[in-house]
C-alpha cells in the first residue's frame, strides 16, 4: 500500500504540532508528512505584545521552522498560490504543483486594516513584529495625552491582548512618571469589556481602579489621521493623541483565492473533528476554522491533537489499538 500524503499549510502553532503529533506515530512507508511554510520561520507571536514597552526584540522571538519539525516530516518553504481541493494538488507561487492525500489548513489570519479607512495611516498595534517595533518608537516619544485602546472588530487573534496591553501601558506610564498626563479609554465592539462573561466581570473593576475609561459598543468605522479621531459605526467618535488598535482580521488570502472560505476567509469547520465541511479529506484548525472557540496559540495546540488523533482513528493508518494515541 503506498504511503499517505499528509500537506500541511502553515508552520504555526497548529501546523508544527500536528506534523509532530502524526510523525511521532508514523513510519515513511505509512506516510510522507509536508509542511509548507511562507518563510521557514516560527515566529513566537505572544512576545510582540511587549515589544512596545522594550521586551525582547523579535528577532529573539524566532526560532527556525526546520529545527522545531520531526526529522521524518519535510519542510517546503514557499508561497501557496491556490488549493484545489477537487483535484488534491496545492499551486505554489512560481508554477509547482504538489499533491495531497490528506490536506491540513493551519494558515493563521490576516490582518486587513484597509477595511477601515484611514487605519493603516492613523493607527498603531503589535500584532506583527515591524509593527511591534513602530509602537515601540511611538511610546518612547509620547510625552502625555490621550491614548485609545482597543479592538477594530470581531473575532481577532489572542482575545486578550488589547486587554492585557491597556494594563501594560498603565504600568509603563507610571514608571515614566507620565501617567497624571495620560489618559488611557479601553474600547470594544461588545456590550462588556471582553466575549467570556467571567473574564469581562473579572476585568471590568480592574480598569476602574486603574482609572482606565471604557467605551463599549464601539466598532471602529473610520480613523481620520489629520483630526486624530475614531469614529464607529454608531457614529460615536473620539480624539486621541495615540491610537492602538487591533486591526481587523479575515482568514489568509490562499483560502478566499481557492474558494474554500466564507465571507471573511474562514474554512466552515466542523467542531468535533475540525474537518471540512466541504471536503472530507481537509482539515482546518488554529486561525483558519471557523469553530467558536479563541483564535489563540492554545487553542491551536488543542486542536493539533483533535486532528491527529482523529487522522489516526479514522484511517488506522498505524495498524495500532486506539489506546496509543497521541497525548
Amino acid at each position: 500500500m503506498a504511503p499517505q500524503n499528509i500537506v500541511i499549510l502553515g508552520g504555526g502553532v497548529g501546523g508544527t504540532l500536528t506534523a509532530n503529533l502524526l510523525a511521532r506515530k508514523l513510519t515513511r512507508k505509512q506516510a510522507t508528512i509536508t509542511v509548507i511554510d511562507r518563510t521557514g520561520r516560527h515566529a513566537y507571536q505572544t512576545g510582540w505584545l511587549y515589544v512596545p514597552f522594550g521586551g525582547a526584540p523579535p528577532e529573539k522571538l524566532e526560532r527556525s521552522e526546520r529545527r522545531l519539525l520531526h526529522r521524518m516530516v519535510e519542510l517546503v518553504v514557499g508561497e501557496v498560490a491556490r488549493i484545489d481541493a477537487q483535484g488534491h494538488v496545492i499551486e505554489m507561487v512560481g508554477g509547482e504543483w504538489l499533491p495531497y492525500d490528506y490536506l491540513v489548513v493551519a494558515t493563521g489570519a490576516q490582518l486587513v486594516p484597509d477595511v477601515i479607512p484611514g487605519f493603516a495611516e492613523g493607527a498603531y498595534h503589535f500584532y506583527s513584529a515591524e509593527a511591534a517595533l513602530r509602537l515601540h518608537a511611538a511610546l518612547r516619544e509620547f510625552k502625555g495625552g490621550k491614548i485609545i485602546v482597543g479592538a477594530a472588530g470581531l473575532p481577532y487573534k489572542c482575545p486578550q491582548a488589547p486587554l492585557e496591553f491597556a494594563f501594560l501601558l498603565d504600568d509603563y506610564l507610571r514608571k515614566q512618571g507620565m501617567r497624571d498626563l495620560s489618559q488611557i479609554v479601553y474600547t470594544y465592539p461588545l456590550e462588556s469589556v471582553y466575549p467570556s462573561e467571567g473574564v469581562s466581570d473579572f476585568a471590568a473593576p480592574l480598569l476602574a481602579e486603574r482609572c482606565i475609561a471604557t467605551e463599549l459598543n464601539f466598532t471602529p468605522a473610520a480613523v481620520d489621521p489629520q483630526l486624530r479621531k475614531l469614529t464607529a459605526t454608531n457614529g460615536r467618535s473620539l480624539e486621541y493623541d495615540l491610537l492602538v488598535m487591533v486591526p481587523p482580521h479575515r482568514g489568509a488570502a490562499v483560502i478566499v483565492a481557492s474558494g474554500l472560505g466564507d465571507g471573511q476567509g474562514w474554512i466552515a469547520t466542523d467542531r468535533e473533528t475540525l474537518q471540512s465541511k466541504q471536503y472530507d479529506n481537509v482539515y482546518a484548525l488554529g486561525d483558519a476554522a471557523d469553530v467558536p472557540v479563541n483564535k489563540s496559540g492554545a487553542a491551536a495546540h488543542f486542536e493539533a491533537h483533535v486532528v491527529a488523533n482523529g487522522w489516526l482513528h479514522r484511517f488506522a493508518v498505524s495498524n495500532r489499538p486506539i489506546s496509543t494515541m497521541v497525548r
